[in-house]
C-alpha cells in the first residue's frame, strides 16, 4: 500500500521523488494502469501465440509451420517498414499535441501520416504479387506454385494490415492503450487460434493457416477506426497549429528506418534458418521466439503506457517527473520480468518440450537468448525514452548497429549451428542495442536509470529466484518434475521477498495507482 504524509504536509508517497508534482503522479498513475491492462493484453496475446504455434507445429509438422512463419515473418517486417515509422510518430505528436493545444492539431497529423502509409503499403503489396521469383526464394521447400499463392496472399492483406498499425498509434497518442490491446494483442490473437483450429483438424494446409492468420486484420483495421473516430470527437482541440508535416516526417523518416530493424531483429532469424538451414529447423527457432517474447510481457505493456506520458512529460517541460516515470517503470519491468528468464534459463528442455519432441534441439539458443533478455528488460525502456525526447536519428543509428552485428553473426553462424547460432546472432544484437540505448539515456538525455530501488529490483528478481531454481535442476535435471517443482519454490521465495520489501521496491507505489480513478487522459 501506498503510505500518504498528514493531509497538507505536502509529503510525497512513500517510495515517490518529491519533485515531481500532481503531473508526474498523474504519469506514474496512468502509466501503472495502462501497463496493468496491457499486461493482460500481452498474456492474452502470448497464450494464445503459444497455442497457435502449437497448433501449428502438430498440425502441419515443424517444415509446414517453419513455411507459415516464414510467411508471418516477412510479412510483419514489410507490414512495419511500410508504416513508414507514422505510428510511433503519432503516439509522440498526438500526446504533445494534447498537452499544448488540447487536440487541433491531430486532424492534421492523421492527414500528414495515413494516405503516404497507404500509398507505400500498396506499392509494395503490388511487388509481392508480381514477383513468383520472390516466392520461390523465400520459401524452397514448398512447391512453387503453392509458394507464389502464399506470398500473393499475404500481398493482398498488407495495405489493410499497414494502415490498421498508424491509427492505433494514433489511439494511443490519446493515452489509452485499450484499443492497441484490444484489436493486437487479444482479437487477433484469438481469432487466429478459433480460425486455425478447425482447419488443422480438418483439412491442414500452408495456405489455409496462412489465411486464417491474416483474415483477422480485416476486423482490427475497422475496429481501429472506429476506435480512433472516437477519441477524436472527445477531443476537439482548442486551436489549430500551422502544419507539422515537416516536423513530423523529419521525425519519422529515421524511425520508419529503426522500425524494420527492430522487427526484422525478430523475424530475421526465421528468414536465415528457413534460406541457410531447413524450415524445421525455421519452426523450432519460432516456438524460442515466442517464450522470449513471453518473458518481455510487462516490458511491453509498460512501454505501450509510458510513451505518451513520457512525451507529455517532456512538452509540459516537467523533466524531473518524466526521469522519475522512467526510473519507476523500469523498476517494475525488471523486478518482475527477470524472473522469467532465470526460470526459462534453468529449464530450457522441459519447457519446450511443450511444443512437441522434435523442439527441444533448441534448448542452448533458448538460454542463450535468456541471458541477453536479463540485459533487455535490465535497462527498461530506454529506446521509448529516446524517441519521445525526439532522437529518432539516435535510435536510427543504435537500432542499425545492432542490427549489421545480428545480420554478419547470422549469416555467418547459422549454416554452422543453425538454430543456436541464428539465438546467437540475436542475443548479441540485444545486447548491443540495449547497451548502447541506456549509455545515450543516461549521458545525453540526463536520465538516471540505476538507484537503490533498482538495486533491490536485481536482487529480489535474479538473485532470490535462481538459487531454488537451478537447485532443482542440479538435482532433477530438466525435466518436468525439476521444471515444476523449481517454478513452485522459486515463486514462492520471490513473492515472501516482494511482500517484504514491498515499499523500498515501489510496489505499493503501483498497486496503489491500480486502485484509483483514471485520469482524463487514460480514457
Amino acid at each position: 500500500m501506498t503510505a500518504l504524509g498528514p493531509a497538507g504536509s505536502g509529503a510525497a508517497p512513500a517510495g515517490q521523488h518529491p519533485d515531481t508534482g500532481a503531473a508526474g503522479r498523474r504519469g506514474v498513475a496512468t502509466t501503472a494502469r495502462g501497463g496493468a491492462f496491457g499486461l493482460v493484453g500481452s498474456a492474452a496475446n502470448a497464450l494464445f501465440g503459444f497455442v497457435l504455434v502449437a497448433v501449428v507445429t502438430h498440425g502441419l509438422g515443424a517444415r509446414g509451420a517453419g513455411a507459415v512463419f516464414t510467411g508471418v515473418a516477412a510479412f510483419t517486417i514489410l507490414s512495419n517498414a511500410f508504416k513508414l515509422g507514422a505510428d510511433t510518430a503519432l503516439v509522440r505528436f498526438v500526446s504533445r499535441d494534447l498537452e499544448l493545444t488540447g487536440g487541433g492539431g491531430v486532424p492534421g497529423l492523421l492527414r500528414t501520416s495515413v494516405l503516404p502509409t497507404l500509398v507505400a503499403s500498396t506499392a509494395g503489396a503490388l511487388v509481392m504479387f508480381f514477383s513468383p521469383g520472390l516466392a520461390g526464394w523465400l520459401l524452397p521447400d514448398l512447391d512453387p506454385d503453392r509458394a507464389t499463392v502464399i506470398l500473393r496472399l499475404f500481398a493482398v492483406f498488407l495495405p489493410v494490415t499497414t494502415v490498421s498499425l498508424v491509427l492505433l498509434g494514433a489511439t494511443r497518442g490519446f493515452g489509452s492503450v485499450v484499443p492497441f490491446v484490444g484489436v493486437e494483442q487479444i482479437g487477433k490473437p484469438v481469432l487466429r487460434v478459433l480460425l486455425a483450429l478447425p482447419l488443422v483438424l480438418l483439412a491442414p494446409s500452408v495456405v489455409g493457416v496462412s489465411a486464417a492468420w491474416l483474415a483477422p486484420g480485416l476486423l482490427g483495421a475497422v475496429a481501429a477506426g472506429l476506435s480512433l473516430r472516437r477519441s477524436c470527437r472527445a477531443r476537439p482541440g482548442s486551436s489549430r497549429p500551422p502544419s507539422q508535416a515537416r516536423e513530423f516526417w523529419a521525425f519519422a523518416g529515421p524511425r520508419a528506418a529503426s522500425s524494420v530493424f527492430d522487427i526484422a531483429a525478430v523475424w530475421i532469424g526465421v528468414i536465415l534458418l528457413s534460406v541457410l538451414g531447413t524450415s524445421a529447423q525455421a519452426g523450432v527457432y519460432t516456438a524460442i521466439g515466442r517464450l522470449v517474447t513471453a518473458g518481455t510481457l510487462l516490458q511491453l505493456a509498460i512501454r505501450l503506457a509510458v510513451a505518451p506520458q513520457i512525451s507529455r512529460l517532456l512538452a509540459g517541460g516537467d523533466e524531473p517527473a518524466a526521469h522519475h516515470l522512467h526510473r519507476v517503470s523500469t523498476r517494475w519491468i525488471g523486478l518482475f520480468s527477470w524472473p522469467v528468464f532465470v526460470v526459462l534459463a534453468a529449464f530450457p528442455g522441459a519447457v519446450l518440450s511443450l511444443f512437441g519432441p522434435d523442439f527441444g534441439g533448441g534448448a542452448a539458443g533458448l538460454v542463450v537468448l535468456c541471458a541477453a533478455c536479463l540485459i533487455n528488460v535490465g535497462v527498461g525502456n530506454a529506446q521509448t525514452v529516446i524517441l519521445m525526447a525526439g532522437r529518432s536519428v539516435w535510435n536510427l543509428g543504435v537500432a542499425g548497429a545492432a542490427f549489421l552485428v545480428q545480420l554478419g553473426t547470422g549469416v555467418w553462424l547459422v549454416p554452422r549451428y543453425g538454430v543456436l547460432g541464428a539465438a546467437v546472432s540475436w542475443g548479441l544484437a540485444i545486447v548491443v542495442d540495449n547497451v548502447a540505448s541506456a549509455l545515450l539515456v543516461r549521458y545525453r538525455l540526463g536520465f538516471r536509470t540505476v538507484d537503490l530501488g533498482y538495486l533491490r529490483a536485481a536482487l529480489v528478481g535474479v538473485g532470490v529466484v535462481a538459487p531454488p531454481a537451478f537447485a532443482m535442476r542440479t538435482i532433477f535435471g530438466d525435466s518436468s518434475l525439476g521444471a515444476s517443482l523449481g517454478i513452485v519454490l522459486a515463486i514462492g521465495a520471490f513473492c515472501a521477498s516482494v511482500w517484504r520489501y514491498r515499499l523500498p521496491l515501489g510496489v505499493g507505489e503501483f498497486f496503489g495507482a491500480l486502485r484509483k480513478r483514471g485520469s482524463g487522459n487514460s480514457r
